[in-house]
C-alpha cells in the first residue's frame, strides 16, 4: 500500500464486536489519528444508536482513508454512514417473504451469519438455514449468540450450563433473533441475510476445517456431529429439534 503525503488507512475488521472494534491502526501512525472516544459507552456512539441499547453492528467493517488531524470518531461516523447506505441498498433489493420486520433485524441476522462462518461461499447457505428455522418456529440455536451473551465471562469453551444460562442472547432458550447485532457484519454477510440460499437444510455443524456440514434431518445432523466433532462417538446430548 502506498502512503501519499499525510494520508493513511485504517481498517475495521469483520466479525469483531464493537466491544473491541476501535479502528486498527499501525503503531507508527497512531499519532496521526486523534483519539477522542472514551470507549463503547461514549455518548457519541450511543447517540448513533438512537433508541437502540447499543451501537453494536452499526459500522461497516472496511478500510478507510484518513488524514493527519482526523479522529477515531471521524472514521466511525464514516463507517456508520457506509453501513446505513449498504444496508438500505440491500434491503431495497431483498428477496420476498423474509422473516424480518425491519432492516435492523436483517442486520442482526447478518451479524450472526458473520460470526458463524469465515467461508464466503457458506454465508448464504447458513442464512438460509436460519431463515427456514425462523419460518418453522424453531430456535436458531447458534453458539456465537451464547458467546456474546456470556460477555467477558466466556473462557473459550461453551459448556452445557452455558446453553441453559438465560441471557437475552441465548438462542437455545429464546425464539427469534437476538435483541441487537452480535458483531460488525460486512457487506457480503448483509447480502447473504437478504438473499439466503434456497435448500432444505435446517441444521449445520462445523467439520473442523472452517467449513460446515449441512443436514435436512435431526438424525443426519446428530450423525454429522458424531463424525466431525466426536470422532465417531455418539453425542451424550443429541441436538434438540429446535
Amino acid at each position: 500500500m502506498v502512503i501519499i503525503a499525510d494520508e493513511f488507512f485504517t481498517g475495521i475488521p469483520n466479525m469483531h464486536s464493537i466491544r473491541g472494534s476501535k479502528p486498527r491502526i499501525p503503531d507508527n501512525y497512531l499519532k496521526a489519528l486523534d483519539q477522542v472516544l472514551e470507549g463503547v459507552n461514549d455518548e457519541k456512539l450511543l447517540g448513533l444508536a438512537g433508541d437502540r441499547p447499543t451501537a453494536e453492528g452499526l459500522f461497516l467493517p472496511e478500510s478507510y482513508r484518513y488524514e493527519r488531524g482526523d479522529s477515531d470518531w471521524d472514521i466511525l461516523q464514516r463507517a456508520h454512514a457506509a453501513l446505513n447506505e449498504t444496508l438500505a441498498q440491500s434491503w431495497q433489493g431483498r428477496e420476498d417473504n423474509l422473516p424480518y420486520e425491519s432492516p435492523y433485524e436483517a442486520l442482526i441476522m447478518a451479524s450472526i451469519v458473520e460470526r458463524e462462518t469465515g467461508v464466503p461461499e457458506e454465508r448464504a447457505e447458513i442464512a438460509g438455514v436460519f431463515v427456514r428455522r425462523m419460518r418453522r418456529g424453531m430456535r436458531l440455536q447458534t453458539d456465537p449468540t451464547i458467546i456474546y451473551g456470556l460477555g467477558e465471562s466466556f473462557d473459550g469453551d461453551i459448556r452445557y450450563r452455558d446453553l441453559r444460562r438465560d441471557t437475552p442472547y441465548n438462542t437455545y432458550l429464546h425464539h427469534g433473533l437476538t435483541p441487537t447485532p452480535i458483531a460488525l457484519p460486512g457487506a457480503d454477510a448483509i447480502h447473504a441475510a437478504l438473499h439466503p440460499a434456497d435448500s432444505d437444510a435446517i441444521y449445520f455443524v462445523s467439520k473442523g476445517d472452517g467449513t460446515h456440514h449441512f443436514s435436512t434431518t435431526l438424525e443426519e445432523h446428530n450423525a454429522a456431529v458424531s463424525k466431525y466433532q466426536l470422532k465417531g462417538r455418539k453425542p451424550n446430548r443429541p441436538a434438540e429439534p429446535g
